[in-house]
């Protein structure tokens, strides 16, 4: 049980910089999951026509709890595919949650991300380094890209983009420090509680 620990160690305004950084770091991996998480927000029709074109069999969700009259909980049922855009509307904003096999359509869905926040996971193991006293661990390892966001678990929106490494149930510092020197960089802030 518990939370890997998240390192921010890149922010950036572009988010083709974040996502070709993250990528570069993934590629320093020992071992990556066959899966990779993905998640938006999604504030507007057009970005969820384009996150519908990109993952066709997604299910969208409202972001927080809706009642109906009778104070029953109400439930996303539209097809984004086929409702006209004066049916959407008042349902945004919505989320989309979804874990694809890794590497078919992630760059594609940064180029169809809007201004809501998003993030990509990749989970994995980092190498074992036991003279550096580095270990790997399957369970918490892993890259995290946050688009409009500072915050691992998805907290406030933000004008730019933040890649987080994820270094054990503990933690490791000195490993973050070295991933993060590898894309130019270093630690940039508190380490945070990650997935």
């Amino acid at each position: 049980m518990g939370n890997s620990v998240a390192y921010p160690v890149l922010r950036t305004t572009d988010a083709a910089e974040a996502y070709t950084q993250a990528k570069r770091l993934c590629a320093l991996m020992a071992e990556r999951d066959d899966e990779t998480g993905l998640f938006a927000e999604l504030r507007t029709v057009a970005d969820v026509r384009k996150i519908a074109e990109v993952l066709p069999e997604a299910g969208f969700e409202y972001p927080e709890l809706r009642t109906g009259p009778a104070g029953e909980h109400l439930w996303f049922d539209l097809d984004v595919t086929t409702a006209d855009d004066a049916a959407l509307g008042p349902h945004l904003p919505l989320d989309v949650m979804v874990h694809v096999p890794k590497e078919s359509v992630e760059e594609r869905f940064v180029a169809a991300l809007g201004r809501g926040m998003a993030a990509i996971d990749w989970h994995g193991s980092w190498p074992d380094e036991p003279q550096a006293g580095h270990h790997g661990s399957p369970k918490y390892d892993g890259v995290q890209v946050v688009f409009h966001g500072d915050d691992a678990q998805w907290g406030r929106w933000a004008e730019h983009h933040t890649v987080f490494v994820h270094t054990g149930k503990f933690g490791d510092l000195l490993r973050a420090r070295k991933l993060a020197g590898y894309i130019g960089s270093d630690v940039l802030g508190e380490p945070q509680t990650g997935w």
